[in-house]
């Protein structure tokens, strides 16, 4: 190969006659070049042995070994070193010949010094190109190497992963899945190759339709990624959560869903709802009695005994009655967790059913000096699918809520209408306490309740929310909420038909 170093390329220069030799060597030094000279081809050769050279000008006639042997020689040792022939008028028919074998130019004598420059930096420049050629060429080929690295790397690190990882092209056709996929699945590996569509190897319709909305793009946004939960053999449990792959042109790609085993947990999800529905069938027995026996008391004794003790045993009878609904809460909170509140569906005419909770509930907003009116929409109602002991849930506790939480006074509205073609709207509004803006999430949560100076004597369990907000996810609905302190409350269900 051609050598440079700082002081500039090394040239070898070749010519019997010493004058155009050290002229050739004094204004190639000017031109910044390491030059070195020799008078005959042999001692050309010997220059060699000890200099990695990148140009040679050689002299076609020399004694003892002409330039084109010498030529010849040095594409046998270094076929990179660039060779310009020096020749004279009688000679152009051997130049020529020369620069058919391989020889770069030919400066014909005499010679101006401006002609060897302009060769010179010529040969030198496509040198130079010829390095820069190289030197890409390197570099791709280092990139394509390291690209390829890479994708072994990540592909190793994937099927390394514990966790079951599956990859899948916009047609939602298998790209890549890694053993612990497999393993989840309960599939063969050695029957089982990329290429085919997801459906092929899991069965599930829903599974398949999450995975084919992500891969094509229907649900391809950043950030959501959408959660399926499916069943393997009747006893694995899996929970599925995908994401859409986006590209630099923010283009959908396919999709990557990654499976965990949550077996344990619904083992003990399942343990702890027997649990709870067990203790609750236990304790409700004994406390209906006690309260039934209270009731009893207050009504044998009533003008007997003194206000104390009366007020004593009220106050039991009220403690006992939050405990009987305490456990009735917790009961429903296990049937909505098991997928036991939503068994017996059919269809059902909204508006004849809020009707009638409305009339129910209506002797305890009076007895309250609250009015509660309904409001239906103006046009019939589509009838919707659903479990009318979950709907009765779902507006029994929110019109609950709303009398509990509004003053003497008070006035509760329900409304019934259409939100879209496909869904229905129930509003529940008040004007009661109000909520702060602070509060808004967490009154869905569990056991969580208000309390200030309006709700401080104002019973409760603090799961009748989370029961409503458990009802309406499991219908595929919403519930929202708004609320101003000391204006009032409004709860808005939506429902699909």
């Amino acid at each position: 190969m051609a050598d440079t170093t700082e002081d500039g390329l090394k040239i070898l220069v070749v010519d019997d006659e010493r004058d155009i030799r050290e002229g050739v060597e004094r204004i190639l030094k000017r031109m910044g070049y390491q030059v070195f000279t020799a008078g005959r081809g042999e001692e050309a050769l010997a220059v060699l042995e000890n200099q990695s050279v990148a140009l040679a000008i050689l002299d076609l006639k020399m004694p003892g070994m002409d330039g084109m042997e010498l030529h010849q020689r040095i594409r046998a040792i270094d076929d990179q070193i660039i060779v310009i022939i020096i020749t004279g008028y009688a000679t152009i028919e051997t130049a020529i010949e020369a620069m058919k074998q391989g020889a770069y130019d030919f400066i014909p004598k005499p010679f101006e010094p401006e002609h060897l420059r302009i060769v010179v930096r010529r040969a030198h420049e496509k040198l130079r190109l010829k390095q820069e050629s190289e030197r890409l060429q390197m570099e791709r080929a280092r990139t394509l190497m390291d690209l390829d690295t890479e994708k072994s790397r990540i592909r190793t690190i994937v099927e390394a992963l514990p966790t079951a990882v599956v990859v899948t092209n916009t047609a939602g056709e298998v790209v890549l899945m890694n053993p612990a996929f497999m393993n989840s699945l309960d599939l063969d590996a050695s029957t089982m190759v990329p290429g085919q569509n997801l459906c092929v190897y899991v069965p599930d319709p829903g599974f398949c339709e999450m995975v084919s909305n992500l891969s094509s793009g229907e649900a391809c946004r950043i950030g959501d990624a959408p959660t399926y939960e499916l069943t393997v053999s009747g006893s694995k449990y899996l929970m599925a959560r995908g994401q859409s792959v986006i590209n630099e042109n923010n283009d959908c790609m396919g999709a990557v869903v990654t499976l965990s085993n949550i077996t344990s947990l619904k083992m003990l999800d399942q343990l702890k709802s027997e649990f709870v529905a067990k203790v609750s069938h236990e304790l409700r027995s004994p406390l209906s009695t006690i309260h039934e026996q209270l009731a009893m008391v207050l009504k044998e004794t009533s003008g007997h005994d003194s206000d104390v003790d009366q007020h004593l045993i009220e106050r039991a009878k009220e403690k006992t009655h939050g405990l009987i609904s305490l456990i009735g809460d917790l009961l429903d909170l296990s049937r909505i967790e098991a997928g036991g509140i939503s068994h017996n569906v059919q269809p059902i005419q909204v508006t004849d059913l809020l009707s009638s909770i409305v009339d129910f509930l209506g002797i305890r907003a009076t007895a309250k000096g609250q009015s509660l009116t309904f409001e239906p929409a103006d046009e019939a109602l589509p009838l919707i699918s659903a479990d009318p002991m979950a709907l009765e849930s779902i507006f029994g506790n929110l019109i609950a809520n709303a009398i509990n939480y509004s003053p003497q006074g008070g006035k509760i509205v329900v409304k019934a209408g259409k939100a879209d073609a496909g869904h229905i709207s129930v509003q529940v509004a008040d004007t009661g306490f109000g909520i702060a803006p602070k509060y808004h999430e967490q009154i869905f949560e569990r056991f969580y309740r208000v309390k200030d100076d309006n709700t401080r004597y104002i019973t409760g369990t603090g799961l009748g929310l989370p029961i409503v907000k458990g009802l309406v996810d499991a219908m595929n609905g919403a519930i929202t909420l708004d609320s101003d302190v000391g204006k009032g409350t409004t709860f808005t269900v939506t429902l699909p038909v």
